[in-house]
Parts: structure tokens; C-alpha cells; sequence
């Protein structure tokens, strides 16, 4: 289940009320930096320009691929750990505005995880240290650690435990190769 903080909204839709929840000037200047990360071939660049001007927690040696969306209402409520990957095009989202609410919620995704490309995480969404989320996947849930899933409806593709015995599978096949 995903944890996120509801807000119901009167009259229109609640993209109709998105300068109430959120300051005009800190979507514009969130946009601007979004989009220079987006297309930034520096990982470092991209890192610091999260960090010092989204205020998003990202760990060391994280990499974000080319046009990586992050959530440009709600970044600071991003947290990436070290040394994962964020595919190519992959979008983060920490808000969704519906009909009659709207809806926050932080994503917290662990250590050495792996996003496919075109990936989508939804609001307040946690995904576990080592996991593996397919390609096109839709996040809509928590991704346990160590975890592969993938698809649209998301499902596991392999647990931690096969996932260990392949990883055992695969070193013992480079070992043999080297030898």
C-alpha cells in the first residue's frame, strides 16, 4: 500500500487549486533546474544540481540517466541512496492531483537499486536496498529489498532468494570464464 497524505479539494479538480498547495515561483525554478539535469551529461552535475537546488536526498555515486523526470512540485520529498541507478526517461513523481483531492507522499528508494527505463514511481512508494525495477514498469506499490519486479500491473519477476542464486549462477560462470 502506498503512504500518502490525502487533501480534499472543493469546486474544481484539484490541479485547478495547485498554486495553493505548491508557490508559482518554486514550480518555475524547480522546471528550470529540472530541465538542465534532465539534459546534463555530468552525473556529478546532475547530483549537485538536485541536492543543492531541490533539496532531494541523493546518495553518492547515484546515477540518473538522461531525462530522468523528477517531480517538479514536490522534490524534496525524493530520497535515493547511494550508487543506484535512475534509467533513462524514468519518472518520480511525490504528488498526484486528482478530481476531488490531491495526494503527497515521499518516495524513499534504497542502496544500489536499479530503475529501468521508462519506469514510472508513483507518490509514497518505498523500494527496498538491491532491488531491480524492469523497464517500462509502473511502481505503484512497495518493491521489497532485493526484489526484481517489473510489468503493468506490477509483479515479482524473481524474489531475493532467486535473485541471490542467480547472482551465485552468474559469478561462478565469470569465474570459470577467467580461468
Amino acid at each position: 500500500m502506498r503512504k500518502t497524505e490525502r487533501f480534499p479539494v472543493k469546486g474544481a479538480n484539484s490541479l485547478w487549486h495547485i498554486y495553493k498547495t505548491v508557490p508559482f515561483l518554486k514550480v518555475v525554478k524547480n522546471f528550470i533546474i529540472i530541465q538542465i539535469a534532465r539534459y546534463t551529461p555530468s552525473l556529478k552535475v546532475k547530483n549537485w544540481l538536485y541536492r543543492t537546488f531541490l533539496r532531494m536526498n541523493v546518495g553518492n555515486e547515484t546515477a540518473f540517466a538522461l531525462m530522468v523526470m523528477v517531480d517538479i512540485m514536490f522534490p524534496e520529498r525524493i530520497s535515493i541512496g547511494r550508487n543506484s541507478v535512475i534509467g533513462y526517461n524514468t519518472t518520480i513523481l511525490a504528488h498526484e492531483y486528482l478530481i476531488k483531492e490531491y495526494r503527497l507522499g515521499d518516495v524513499k528508494i534504497g542502496d544500489e537499486v536499479l530503475i529501468g527505463a521508462n519506469t514510472t514511481i508513483l507518490p509514497g512508494v518505498t523500494i527496498g536496498d538491491g532491488a531491480v525495477v524492469s523497464a517500462g514498469t509502473l511502481v505503484h506499490k512497495d518493491v521489497p529489498e532485493g526484489v526484481f519486479v517489473g510489468g503493468n500491473p506490477m509483479r515479482t519477476i524473481y524474489t531475493k532468494q532467486e535473485m541471490e542464486e542467480r547472482n551465485k549462477v552468474d559469478q561462478h560462470l565469470r569465474e570459470e570464464g577467467e580461468a
